[in-house]
């Protein structure tokens, strides 16, 4: 499909059809690279820590944060001295 680019303010852009962006699943960002010569356009990749920070507050409201394994000593932990 040939597209024209187009003058967006300062800069220049292309409009990318609705239906293209739904095959992609593009909703509101998009990972922008280029390589080898090829603009290339990906649904962004989320962190693999994203939303942890939400979910260990929820956790802590709902006391559902206790240990899942239980607390293990090792041999020589009583005559520790601290």
């Amino acid at each position: 499909m040939q597209v024209s680019i187009r003058k967006m303010g300062n800069s220049q852009g292309i409009l990318i059809p609705k239906p293209i962006l739904k095959q992609l699943g593009l909703v509101d960002a998009a990972d922008l690279q280029v390589n080898n010569g090829v603009i290339e356009i990906r649904p962004p990749q989320c962190s693999p820590r994203e939303g942890w920070a939400q979910d260990s507050q929820r956790l802590a409201a709902t006391d559902d944060d206790a240990l899942v394994w239980p607390a293990l000593g090792n041999e020589g932990d009583a005559e520790l001295v601290w």
